[in-house]
């Protein structure tokens, strides 16, 4: 058997097993991880517990240490951080014209990298943008490129059904969404309708996706969830100082 514990990295997130080592974590205990993007700020999802090594399909990176108030610190300053980076990233991706829209910035714990996300219809010449960033911040640069789901989750926001959006309060994976979903629901098959702020399907079209008729809410799909973000195909483009 091999202790596990799990964390996440922000409140509606995959859950990624860890070696706690030999530190005492409980669950909402803050601690320090090894990812590769870098050295982050996570919070324990689960208790310690214990599961047959041959179940993993892979090896447990350890934690590197229970967080101190000095990294509680260090994460405030460096979330300063990405609001003045995203600033600057903006007037320079509007100087330079170029077919991006800037989701957000992540700053690694150490304040040595700095990771710009954006959305684009193809694939974009992000080189002199990203000289121009490791000159203005003096740390290591990436750009990464995610899809329009996945910025809907990141930026957050309200649903048409008046709640905030599903994808970025506690879905943590994207499950399959189709259109016969709703052709199933007797829904609208009216785009406006049933699209997300995403503009890809709503994720709340699968809550009720084979229920009994009877069975099924009054007041719309979805019951009493929120419509968020869905998903759709998307292309990804990484680039790194």
């Amino acid at each position: 058997m091999i202790k596990v514990l799990g964390v996440k990295f922000k409140d509606a997130c995959k859950i990624y097993d860890f070696d706690p080592a030999d530190f005492t974590v409980r669950r909402g205990d803050r601690v320090i991880v090894d990812t590769e993007k870098g050295v982050s700020l996570a919070t324990a999802a689960t208790e310690i517990r214990e599961l047959a090594e041959e179940s993993l399909t892979k090896g447990l990176k350890k934690i590197v240490r229970v967080a101190t108030p000095e990294d509680i610190s260090q994460e405030r300053e460096s979330r300063e951080k990405e609001k003045s980076a995203k600033a600057v990233c903006l007037k320079k991706i509007k100087e330079k014209d170029l077919p991006m829209k800037l989701v957000g910035v992540e700053y690694m714990l150490d304040g040595n990298k700095a990771i710009f996300y954006f959305t684009a219809d193809g694939r974009i010449d992000f080189r002199e943008l990203v000289r121009d960033l490791a000159h203005e911040f003096h740390v290591r640069i990436e750009m990464k490129q995610i899809g329009v789901r996945d910025a809907a989750k990141m930026m957050g926001g309200m649903g048409p059904c008046g709640k905030e959006l599903c994808c970025s309060s506690f879905l943590t994976d994207f499950g399959p969404v189709s259109i016969k979903m709703a052709k199933e629901q007797g829904l609208s098959l009216n785009p406006a309708k049933i699209s997300g702020v995403c503009g890809r399907l709503m994720c709340c079209l699968s809550y009720e996706h084979g229920m009994p008729k009877e069975g099924k809410s009054h007041g719309g799909h979805g019951g009493d969830k929120g419509c968020g973000g869905c998903h759709g195909p998307a292309e990804k483009q990484n680039g790194n100082a």
